[in-house]
Order: C-alpha cells, then structure tokens, then sequence
C-alpha cells in the first residue's frame, strides 16, 4: 500500500513504472495463439529483450493430452469432452489418413492397441491406419479397452472432431502424426480446418495450434498458411534453434530433455511470427514434475492428467 502523503513526483514515477511493468506483461503472457499475420518467414536471428525474458512467469497453459486421456479412451469424443468437464479450453489430438484419404484422429500408426481391429478383421495384420478405409474403422470399438463404460465408442474423424470441440468451445493443439508415411496430409489438414471454419481470424488468432515430429511437416504447414500458429515436437540443440525460429512458434520437448538453461534459450529467441518462441512440454502427469518444468519456466504442459497439472501449478 502507498502512504497517502506521497508527492506528486513519487505518483509519477510510479506511473511509469506501473505502464512499463504492464508493457513488460503483455509480452510475455501470449499464448502461441498465431497473434501475427501472414509474411514473417525471414531468416535473420531475432532475440527477446532482456526486459521482456525477466518478466515475472505467470501459470502454465494446460493442455488435455488426447483429451483427458486418464479418464476417457484417448482421441475420443468422449475425452474431449471429459476435459471440457473438468474446465480445460485446451485438447490436443493426432491426425492421419485412412486407406481412402479421410483424416482420422487415433495416435498409434495401427489400430491394434485402442480398438477391437484384430477381433473386426483379423487376417489383415499389421492392422496399420493406413489400409483401412473410413467407414471399416468406423465399425470398430474405441472405448471396450479402456473400460467397459466406453464400449462402442467410435474412433472420429477430424470433422466429427472439430464439430465436437466447436461445440465445447475448445481449443485445439493438433499433431500431424508420421507425416512421411502420408503425403500431402498437410494440405488436406488445411483444407480439413478450413472447411470447418477453422481458418478463420477468429480461430488461427485464439485457438488453433499444429505441431508435428516432421520438421519438413513443419514447415509445410507454415509454407502454406503462414498465418497459423505452428510447433516442432522436439528438443533441438540450442545451436539450432534459431533455424526453428524461422518456421515455427513453439518449441515442444519431451519433459525429460529440458533444463531451465534449454527453456530460456529457446525463449531467447522469436519465432516466426515475431513472438517469444514459445516451450510446451510433454508428457507430464504428476504434481511433482508438473512443479518442476512449471519452475523452468514452460509456457504450456501437455498431459493426460491436466487437474493433476492445473492443481500442482496454477
């Protein structure tokens, strides 16, 4: 509390304080929401402020990893909409292409460990994404595995996702998964979104994120809506971070492969849309780790448990 004896020249200087402690803020608390437009790709080096890295963290950003994925089968509706539930904005998914070119939300590149594919069809061993077609994994069941409340639970499509998460009034960090076994899945993905009205200002500004393993994958995204906020999966030597910088957002590495010293190298840096580089790190389900990275300073964690994670940081 202020003394009210305090002079006039003292009430300004805190003013000022005051507005540049609020500049400092606003810097540092964007959310990897693709807040720039199209046109930043240029290759020079960009480095935050010393102003803008020192200014005080604020709480993580949780993301519900496969939906809430401790409670509900994984990549279903069903856990999107358990993390809706539970107050969480933010899901991640992973997408791939069907025999007929339907893009399809399931993690694992078979369907062997998350559905009854082997019972449906046995015989067609390795049972992979890609040699089923939409309608023949719409048949299978997606939720018996994970508990018998699930039985019957389909395995979506990204338009039946998008639909769903629309719906919940969601926000979605969306992986391109093993883009070298699909080609062209990016621009499909792309066109997926925008036909669902994902592409919009509204939606590329606040609540769509793309990441993938696949640098290439990448910056394909990148190459083709430089307006959308993306994410390479992974921990690149710091040495090559600022290459990253030019085609991604964000920086999202395993848990296990950070240090405080990796993040704020990474934040040392802007990224392809001008901004802080951003850090999301995966997959952390305890309080404890969730502590941890939280103390590194990562802007977002990605998890099965998010409750867990909101509870140990927020």
């Amino acid at each position: 509390m202020y003394a009210r004896t305090a002079t006039a020249a003292v009430a300004a200087a805190a003013l000022v304080g005051a507005g540049a402690l609020l500049m400092s803020t606003a810097d540092t608390q964007t959310t990897g929401r693709g807040t720039a437009t199209a046109g930043h790709t240029g290759t020079s080096i960009r480095t935050v402020s010393a102003r803008t890295a020192e200014a005080k963290p604020v709480a993580p950003v949780v993301f519900a990893h496969r939906g809430a994925s401790a409670y509900a089968p994984e990549n279903t509706l069903a856990a999107v909409d358990k993390a809706d539930a539970l107050g969480f904005d933010w899901v991640e998914n992973d997408v791939q292409f069907t025999k007929d070119g339907v893009l399809v939300v399931v993690h694992d590149t078979d369907l062997k460990r998350t559905t009854d594919v082997e019972e449906v069809f046995p015989g067609r061993a390795p049972w992979a994404v890609k040699d089923f077609t939409a309608a023949e994994i719409a048949r299978l069941d997606a939720g018996s595995w994970f508990g018998p409340q699930f039985a019957g639970t389909r395995v979506p499509t990204l338009k039946q996702y998008l639909d769903r998460i629309e719906r919940n009034h969601q926000k979605l960090l969306l992986e391109i998964k093993s883009p070298e076994t699909y080609p062209g899945i990016e621009k499909e993905t792309l066109r997926v979104l925008s036909q669902q009205g994902w592409l919009d200002r509204k939606h590329v500004k606040n609540r769509l994120v793309i990441q993938s393993f696949g640098a290439d994958s990448v910056k394909k995204v990148h190459q083709q809506r430089p307006d959308v906020t993306t994410g390479f999966l992974g921990t690149p030597a710091v040495a090559d971070l600022p290459s990253y910088a030019t085609f991604t957002d964000q920086i999202n590495p395993s848990y296990t492969s950070i240090s405080a010293d990796y993040v704020k190298a990474v934040h040392a840096l802007k990224g392809a849309h001008g901004k802080k580089l951003r850090v999301n790190t995966w997959t952390v389900n305890d309080a404890a780790t969730a502590a941890k990275v939280a103390g590194f300073g990562v802007d977002g964690i990605i998890t099965n448990t998010p409750d867990v994670v909101r509870g140990a940081t927020g």
